[in-house]
Formats: structure tokens, sequence, C-alpha cells
């Protein structure tokens, strides 16, 4: 009998897990990248003697699939997950509190003790905020009618004002969602704030990539594809998927057309319908009109230490979150007195165009506002990395034109964070999506597919 294989299309996070699934299941493999790397959106670069993550990503305990695929590609030791939630937040008058939970106590209560104490909003506001989260305790994130909601109208008919929106619920909403509260689905809201947040009382702790992302989604991830039996194909570009599984690919040694068993297209939903033509008269067809929303990240590097915070979230400042990436980066090794701080921005449709120089100093301007030591200090580089398409537009309606991985064509299977995982477009949907196109193209019942929650 002949060896069943399978193609996968898109070296990221999606068609790594899924390729390394395949293999597991017994297939024999091609993954297919048009990028000399892998990562897809999680990547790193070099920018002189440091290396630079384009973006900041970080993960809960509740990612229970990207956890896997940490452990699947032997690098648990270069990720860090908190013991108990703590989130620092920063104001630029001053004040400050942090977002934690009381070890030992079960949801929702967990999160009281910190909520009575949230000192950036009024006592007042604190007392919203505390209705707010019964309000989204309640929401049933399969209620496909919220797909058709805001969570910023949600929260507003439950008594939350521009407060504590703004600084509470928003700096959740906007990270993991990609839109402003106002804008953001409500089914996906309810998803993040149930699952991570409110139901278990351990799921919101935070863990964040101890080295560059690169050598986990890159180094490590070819490692672990190679050992199992995975052929990879950087630098090649698929230019069509028929169906019956007929892949045609383009490369440095010519043109190459493989009749396989089974393709998974693991790669963002605007390439997708350009790669695989016949995805628009398939059930997928609907995801064509996904929209796409950027996140800018802004780097500075300063002479000295300006924080003793790993990171921090912003309220009332364009400074949403920054990360301390002095170590990750090779920083540390080169100058030990200097720090490097990355900040993120979510939803940056305002931003996005803007010149360089403009938003550096804006946002060196915004730190200094946010860190009292950083007014003093010398910046020795400051840049700007952009993602234009960082996500699909999370936004109303938005959740019911993502296709399952069964594309009902033949031989054709699809991943992608953008895919209906039941998640927001994060790093744990990316790997969910991977592992349920996988699955199915091994014709994996569900009662025995790999075991995650919800």
């Amino acid at each position: 009998m002949a060896e069943a294989r399978a193609v996968v299309v898109g070296g990221g996070l999606a068609g790594v897990t899924a390729a390394l699934r395949l293999a597991d299941g017994g297939r024999a493999v091609t993954l297919v990248e048009r990028r000399p790397r892998l990562g897809g959106a999680a990547f790193s670069f070099k920018r002189g003697e440091l290396t630079i993550d384009n973006g900041q990503h970080v993960f809960l305990r509740c990612c229970e699939a990207y956890q896997w695929f940490v452990q699947r590609v032997a690098a648990r030791d270069q990720v860090f997950l908190q013991d108990h939630l703590s989130i620092p937040v920063l104001r630029p008058d001053g004040r400050s509190a942090t977002l934690s939970r009381i070890p030992g106590v079960p949801a929702p209560a967990h999160l009281g003790a910190s909520l009575a104490r949230y000192s950036v909003l009024s006592p007042a506001d604190r007392a919203r905020a505390i209705r707010g989260a019964l309000a989204l305790k309640r929401l049933d994130p399969a209620d496909r009618a919220l797909d058709r909601q805001t969570l910023g109208a949600y929260l507003r008919r439950h008594g939350q004002n521009d407060a504590t929106i703004d600084a509470l619920w928003g700096i959740v909403a906007t990270a993991t969602l990609n839109l402003l509260p106002d804008d953001a689905n409500l089914a996906l809201a309810a998803k993040v704030f149930r699952t991570g947040l409110l139901d278990r009382a351990d799921a919101s702790d935070v863990g964040h990539a101890l080295v560059p992302l690169g050598d986990i989604h890159g180094t490590a991830a070819r490692r672990a594809l190679e050992s199992a039996g995975v052929e990879v194909l950087l630098g090649h570009r698929v230019t069509k998927v028929e169906p019956g599984a007929v892949v045609h690919l383009e490369g440095p040694t010519g043109d190459r057309v493989i009749d396989t068993d089974a393709v998974v297209v693991a790669v963002p939903h605007a390439e997708a319908f350009v790669t695989a033509p016949a995805l628009t008269t398939s059930p997928a067809a609907p995801a064509a009109r996904l929209r796409n929303a950027p996140i800018l990240n802004v780097h500075v590097v300063y002479d000295r230490q300006v924080t003793d915070l790993s990171f921090a979230a912003g309220v009332d400042s364009p400074v949403q979150w920054f990360f301390d990436r002095t170590v990750s980066s090779g920083l540390r090794a080169l100058n030990p007195t200097a720090q490097y701080l990355a900040v993120t921005v979510s939803a940056a449709d305002g931003l996005i165009d803007e010149p360089a120089q403009t938003i550096t100093d804006r946002f060196v301007a915004e730190l200094a506002r946010l860190l009292p030591r950083a007014r003093g200090a010398g910046v020795t580089d400051a840049f700007v990395t952009r993602e234009r398409q960082a996500t699909f537009r999370q936004e109303a309606g938005a959740n019911t034109l993502r296709p399952a991985a069964e594309t009902g064509l033949d031989g054709i299977w699809l991943a992608g964070a953008w895919t209906d995982t039941g998640w927001p477009d994060t790093m744990e949907s990316a790997v969910r999506s991977g592992i349920n196109a996988a699955e199915a193209a091994l014709r994996i019942p569900a009662r025995d597919r790999m075991g995650f929650a919800a």
C-alpha cells in the first residue's frame, strides 16, 4: 500500500501544528512556506546586535493548546508562566494598581479584593466594575446572537461607563480582540472574559517567552518537525491548491506538482482564497468577507534602567502595554545598564500609516509620563514595527463568517487563527486550528480528538 501523504501550506503556528499532528498520526508530511523562516506572524529579526520580536505575544494558563505546542517543540524552559495573575496598571498622573487574583479563592470571587483596591478607578466605578463582571459571567460564548452585538454596547447596558470600560475591560479586550470595546464582537469578548478571567481562578495567569519568539516558533519548531520526519520546504511558494489534494508550487529549483492525499491550507484568510480558488464556492466562502485589523509596536532602547516591571498596562495613555525585552533581545549581555521596552498598540488603525519619527517621538514622551525614571534617561534607539494585517477584524458579525476546518472540498482542510476555533485570533486559536485541521484530515472521530477544553 502506498504511504499516505499530506501537504501543509504555511509555516506559521497553525501550519507547524498541523504538520506535527499529521506526522504524529502516521502521515508523511511536507510543509511549504514561502518565507525563508517559520513562525508566521509571531517571529523575530535582527537589528544590529539585538534580536527583536516583531510584536509582543503572551498566553494565559487557560491556553492549553499553545502550552501543548511549546511542550511538543521541547521549548517549555523557554517560556515563563505566573503562579498567580498579577498585571501592573499605570496612569500618567502617578496612580497605579494591580489586577491580581487571591490564590486559593475560587472564581469569580478571586478578583474581588483586586477590584475593591483598583485605585485607577474611583470607589463608585469599582462598584460598577463588579456589576460588569457579574454581567459578563452570565454570557454564553456559544450564543450566536452575541455575534451581532458589541462588547461596549453590552457593558454600557449593564452600568459600565467610559472610565470602567477604558481602565478595566478595555485593557483586556483591546489586547486580545485587537479592537476597541465599542467595536469588538461580543461573542468573542464573552470567550475572553469567561474562559480567561471569570470561570476558573487560575485561568488568567500570564505567560510569555523568555527568549526571542523565533527561537520557539522558528528554531525549536523546525527541530521538532524534522525529528518527526516532516519535509520542510522554506522559500517555496504554493501557487495553487486544487480539489483532489493537488498542490502546485514553485521554488529555487523550479516548479513542482504534488498529488497527495490531504492538504491543509494554513495561511491568512485572504491568501487562502487566492491559493485555493475553489474555496469561493465551498462552505468556507463567507470567510472571504472577513476584514483585517492592524497592530503597531514601538521599540525604545534606553541608556539606563527606567522600570523594574517586566510588563505593565497603561490607562489614559496611548501606551496600552509595554514589555521589558532587555534580556531576550540580547541587550543585557551587551550593555548591563541599558533597558529595552517594547510597546504594543492594538486597534492601531489611526496610527498605522503615521511616519515612524512621529510615532516614536510621541511614545517616548508617553513612556516618560508613565515612568518617572524615563524622564532623565537617554534614548539610544527607537523604531516602529507594523503588522497591517495582524488579525482578522473581530467586529460584530465576524464570528459567524469563520469557517470550519472541513471545507467540503475533496482533500482540502483549513487552518489558521481566523478559522472557527471558538477562540479569538490569538496564538491559542492558531494552534487549535492546526490540531482541528490535522485531526479532521486524519479522520479521527471527534470523541477521540485531542481533548483541550473549549
